[in-house]
């Protein structure tokens, strides 16, 4: 009797730990319910990919169908419009190029704010007006939704390898849904306050990154035109008080670095077109706020020169080539 009664125990106990797991097993599966992801260009196409890999099923769609094909590919659901994702799911993401492209995917005629459901979670991780992302979320909020805006830090490469920062602004009692995801498809998530304040850290980082940018460019230009090899005066940076991102991890001269813009003809990376985009941004604050900023005003001017004379899709750090033309 004793033995039946230890084997009886011993099955109890093995019962129980199966169930437990079938529990854990359905906590799992039931967060892994679909994500909308909006926006499939060169940074959100990466970033949904890495969703697919986490084990969420992805609706998505984009303005322009030819770049749902790669996603669909990887198994995603694509439909024809954001009105449609947001009637299937209830977390979505955006990626989008600008403020007006935000306001058209979440207020316009055929936008994720026509077909909303209650309580859906929205997060907008484009670089836009930090005006704008307070704006949509007072439009989510009427429709009974919650919006955060969560920029990111990182080019297309950090993207594809879910190596991102996320900048996130919005209600904090959300923040733990929207790490889940967004810890997907980077290796750092912030709370940065209230919605619009991710935005503000992404405008300030990205200033001080042309800054940088331009003036790596700058200080490699005049040592080549002194004579000093770009490679030698690239390493002398880097083990010295001048060294910065710009010079150790994405030198803009050709044949300093491998895997970086400069080394493919300024291709890939974050077109200078967008960072023309955010200093437009910093400009526009510190106007509002009254914050001086020399050298950001500056950067902005050089980038909308360079998006004039034709370097609009290159790289940003291909302003070392710009500066070379310039000075020929």
């Amino acid at each position: 009797m004793a033995a039946l009664f230890r084997g009886y125990r011993n099955f109890y106990k093995r019962s129980n730990k199966h169930v437990e797991l079938i529990l854990v097993s359905c906590r799992s599966m039931a967060s892994k319910t679909p994500v909308g992801f909006i926006g499939l260009g060169n940074m959100g196409t990466p970033m949904a990919r890495n969703l697919l890999k986490n084990g969420y099923p992805v609706i998505a769609t984009d303005a322009f169908p030819e770049s749902c094909k790669e996603l669909q590919d990887s198994g995603a659901q694509i439909l024809d419009s954001p009105a449609e994702v947001a009637e299937k799911a209830d977390r979505i993401i955006t990626m989008l190029p600008s403020s007006p492209n935000v306001i058209e995917v979440y207020t316009g005629s055929n936008s994720i704010l026509r077909k909303v459901k209650k309580g859906t979670l929205l997060i907008d991780s484009s670089t836009i007006d930090p005006a704008v992302s307070k704006e949509m979320a007072v439009a989510a909020e009427k429709m009974g939704a919650v919006f955060m805006d969560a920029p990111v830090s990182g080019g297309v490469g950090a993207a594809s390898l879910a190596k991102l920062t996320f900048l996130v602004g919005g209600v904090e009692e959300e923040y733990n849904a929207a790490q889940e995801l967004l810890t997907c498809m980077g290796a750092n998530v912030v709370y940065c306050g209230q919605v619009g304040s991710g935005q503000a850290a992404k405008i300030c980082n990205n200033m001080l990154l042309a800054i940088g940018m331009l003036g790596t460019a700058e200080t490699m230009n005049l040592g080549i035109r002194l004579g000093l090899d770009p490679k030698l005066l690239a390493k002398i940076l880097n083990m010295s008080s001048g060294r910065c991102w710009s010079s150790d991890t994405y030198n803009p001269v050709p044949g300093v670095m491998e895997g970086v813009p400069s080394a493919n003809n300024y291709q890939g990376g974050f077109i200078t077109t967008l960072m023309a985009k955010d200093l437009g941004f910093a400009q526009n604050t510190a106007t509002s706020t009254r914050t001086p900023i020399p050298l950001g005003s500056l950067a902005h001017q050089v980038y909308r020169t360079m998006c004039a004379r034709g370097y609009s899709n290159k790289d940003f750090s291909s302003v070392f080539q710009f500066l070379r033309e310039e000075g020929a």
